[in-house]
């Protein structure tokens, strides 16, 4: 990634995420440059009159040989981060369809890596929420309505088939009418029963939650909860949302250093009625300004998730498309 100016001025950065095969190209950066030895994404400083898309274009070939279809390439994330020394806004890209073989051609060192291989220390501070962005799902389930803790396994075991068993899923147990005692005896059961089936449960509510079923793979938070804590809750082993509404809780919870958000209602939703619906413009605006990976929600569903991830979010949580409903 070509070395930015360390005047006080934002520095916009082209980033791209190369898949193939599953798999992200990623180089090290040269030990003299800023954050040396460390590893990144292609992509480099945008030049005055210059899109994103032709930067990304121009750095790509530049430093790997690969050649980037313009029209292949779709918006991830946009990170703002302050290193002290300089502040820049990273402008993230991805694409499927590089043609080549990629090599280092500015002498750097390049691999395809699973996301899964991909620390948070190898890399500089600002990539972490593309980090999470690539491991996180482009769907995000949310369980429905049930009437106890018995009901709501035998629906969730007829709605966890609805999920694609060969892509592991995020679940949400979110159960607002329980008791805390039936709660607990439910998401027991259903943290097992969807680790099974080699999907990542999340608990939902209050963060002691998690440290009485520590199995669950991480825990989200409705605003009520998330608005009274300075401090991320639960190990960076687990998986950390926030539910929000704006772009002031956004903020809150990236600072709190929140996987993700889930962001709504974009539409209206029998779920939350008499709630005004966000609508997908003020989506987009509250996306641009977020620096963690955020899920649309609200009245949606899978087929929603390409347009969710075309104005900038990480897809869409709902509950309707896979929640087999009580009788």
């Amino acid at each position: 990634m070509t070395k930015a100016n360390s005047s006080g001025r934002e520095v916009h950065v082209a980033v791209a995420v190369i898949e193939r095969r599953g798999r992200i190209l990623i180089a090290r950066r040269p030990d003299h440059a800023h954050q040396g030895g460390l590893l990144e994404f292609p992509g480099g400083k945008v030049e005055p009159g210059e899109t994103v898309q032709a930067a990304l274009i121009r750095e790509i070939a530049e430093e790997t040989g690969l050649k980037v279809p313009e029209d292949s390439l779709a918006p991830v994330i946009g990170i703002r981060h302050d290193y002290g020394d300089k502040r820049v806004f990273l402008d993230v890209w991805h694409t499927r369809d590089a043609i080549g073989e990629a090599e280092g051609r500015e002498g750097q060192p390049v691999d395809w890596l699973d996301p899964s291989e991909l620390r948070d220390d190898q890399f500089p501070a600002a990539n972490r929420p593309i980090i999470r962005a690539l491991r996180l799902p482009g769907v995000l389930a949310i369980s429905g309505p049930f009437g106890d803790p018995r009901n709501g396994l035998e629906i969730l075991e007829s709605s966890l088939a609805v999920l694609d068993p060969d892509e592991p899923a995020m679940v949400m147990l979110r159960a607002p009418d329980l008791s805390e005692d039936a709660y607990l005896a439910f998401a027991e059961q259903a943290v097992r029963r969807c680790r099974e089936l080699g999907h990542l449960p999340l608990l939902h509510g209050p963060a002691e939650r998690y440290t009485r079923i520590p199995s669950a793979a991480g825990i989200h938070l409705p605003w009520r909860e998330a608005r009274t804590l300075e401090s991320r809750p639960v190990p960076v082993s687990a998986w950390f949302g926030v539910s929000c509404h704006d772009e002031a809780q956004l903020a809150h919870a990236a600072a709190l250093g929140a996987d993700f958000a889930t962001l709504g209602p974009v539409l209206p939703t029998d779920s939350h009625p008499g709630q005004p619906a966000l609508g997908w413009p003020r989506f987009q605006s509250l996306v641009a300004s977020a620096t963690l990976p955020v899920y649309a929600l609200g009245g949606l569903g899978p087929e929603d998730a390409p347009r969710a991830r075309e104005l900038g979010g990480q897809g869409v949580a709902g509950i309707r498309y896979w929640w087999r409903e009580s009788d």
